[in-house]
């Protein structure tokens, strides 16, 4: 019932995409002591609901799931700092402001299905 609402549908991709992306920045923090590792981070909500990129499928290892561009199916973009000696780009501080933008992504998503949910449920006369 609920996946035919285009919000509940949007608030699940929203959450999805949150989901991916904090997956994305723990992938970053890991390496950040990894020598000539580059950070990655995921494309910003908007361009990938229009372009209603799937995110089930994640790229096991470099080149896997690549199109013509050669971008991941996933959206992931390149989004280091600046290099280190041994060529990381990684920044902590950064990361960890991303990780709370996704973070609050995430929460949104999830009020927003909730107030959802309980709208329907009052309009056919259900409590709680």
């Amino acid at each position: 019932m609920f996946e035919k609402l285009e919000l509940t549908r949007m608030a699940q991709s929203l959450a999805a995409h949150a989901g991916n992306r904090l997956g994305v920045i723990a992938r970053n923090v890991a390496n950040a002591d990894t020598p000539g590792f580059q950070a990655m981070d995921v494309k910003d909500f908007a361009s990938v609901y229009e372009g209603s990129i799937a995110f089930p499928m994640q790229a096991t290892r470099p080149g896997h799931l690549t199109d013509r561009t050669g971008d991941t199916a996933s959206g992931l973009i390149h989004s280091g700092s600046g290099m280190a000696p041994n060529g990381n780009d990684v920044s902590l501080d950064m990361q960890m402001m991303k990780a709370v933008e996704a973070r609050q992504s995430h929460e949104m998503a999830l009020a927003v299905y909730r107030s959802t949910s309980g709208i329907i449920r009052a309009s056919l006369g259900r409590n709680g």
